[in-house]
């Protein structure tokens, strides 16, 4: 009797073991999923550190003595004395209008063309697109997406196209079609760069932060209507 209660628990531990084994291996063949769930779209925004452009600041009430610019020259703009002469050739070949961008930040928006002129406005968003409206000598007349116009000199800018996403979110999408699928949302004051705007279409392709697309020109500031970018 004893023996056979040995050879059933024995036969038991058996099975066990056997069952065990069959469900590792059922588990190692068992396929995993592939289908992964789909990213939502991107989204961006401006940058909120600074505004895109801000008034001038008020001057001190003396100036220190260690002092040896101007207060109104500076890294925002050319070195001071560099006033338009006016006897000197206006126009630098370059149609006008026409759109740039801003080299670097902060310049100064004068009320005319050299560093004697005072500031209206400081950009701190370098580039911002603008319209070069006029030309005197070394500096440049423009106007940006606000209607603010004003002076700044020549090597404040740059021939880089750039544009700003208008006053609501827009559809950045993946091909230049109405119904082609969306790639990211823009915010209202994001800068874009310009890759291409083909003649006489309704979308230009874009970057931003590593995305490219295509987004509406009506959708942005920063190109003409029917101007093609290459």
């Amino acid at each position: 009797m004893t023996a056979r209660v040995k050879r059933l628990a024995v036969a038991s531990i058996l099975a066990a073991a056997l069952c065990g084994m069959t469900a590792a291996g059922a588990a190692e063949k068992a396929p995993a999923k592939t289908a992964a769930a789909k990213a939502p779209p991107a989204k961006a925004q401006p940058a909120k550190d600074s505004p895109a452009k801000t008034p001038p600041p008020k001057p001190a009430d003396a100036p220190q003595p260690s002092e040896t610019r101007s207060p109104e020259a500076g890294p925002a703009d050319e070195v001071a004395g560099d006033d338009a002469d006016p006897a000197a050739p206006t126009g630098g070949g370059l149609p006008i209008p026409r759109f740039v961008s801003l080299r670097t930040n902060p310049i100064n928006l004068r009320t005319g063309p050299g560093v004697r002129y005072p500031v209206d406005w400081v950009y701190m968003k370098r580039h911002l697109p603008v319209e070069v409206i006029g030309e005197f000598d070394t500096w440049r007349r423009i106007r940006d997406q606000d209607g603010a116009e004003g002076w700044v000199h020549q090597s404040m800018l740059s021939g880089k196209r750039t544009a700003v996403v208008k006053d609501r979110a827009r559809q950045l999408k993946r091909a230049g079609e109405d119904t082609a699928d969306l790639v990211a949302t823009l915010e209202a004051g994001v800068v874009v760069n310009l890759v291409r705007c083909p003649r006489d279409t309704a979308y230009c392709r874009v970057e931003v932060d590593g995305l490219q697309g295509w987004l509406k020109r009506e959708d942005f500031w920063g190109v003409y209507p029917d101007e093609a970018v290459q």
